[in-house]
């Protein structure tokens, strides 16, 4: 019996399942589905080695009014995420990923690894 070709959404959804895996391991508080594009941004930025301050991600409305941002970027630093660092303008904070998300960014390219290999 031969196997039937791998297509790319066996794969995908493999990964899927791998990631899901990772939410039952003992790690950092759960993030809501604003604070995880939150963090997909501020991680887009860091691979980028774009520097983003708190006043630059208020400024993007997608992400909500600069009260909502506020408050994510505040519950995001108290789960453990994000931190923030001074700058030159002491006024002016820059957002960076703590080593705790950058582990977990490893650990998901770890799961895509793993389900490209079926």
């Amino acid at each position: 019996m031969t196997k039937s070709p791998v297509r790319p959404a066996d794969i995908y959804l493999r990964f899927l399942q791998l990631a899901d895996a990772l939410r039952g391991l003992p790690s950092l508080p759960s993030l809501d589905p604003l604070e995880e594009r939150i963090l997909a941004f501020v991680a887009v930025k860091a691979q980028a080695n774009d520097r983003l301050s708190v006043r630059d991600m208020m400024a993007h409305a997608e992400f909500g009014s600069p009260a909502t941002v506020h408050s994510r970027l505040k519950s995001m630093r108290e789960k453990g995420w994000l931190m923030l660092a001074d700058t030159e303008d002491t006024r002016r904070k820059q957002i960076e990923l703590t080593q705790a998300a950058l582990l977990h960014f490893d650990r998901l390219s770890n799961c895509l690894v793993n389900a490209t290999k079926g």
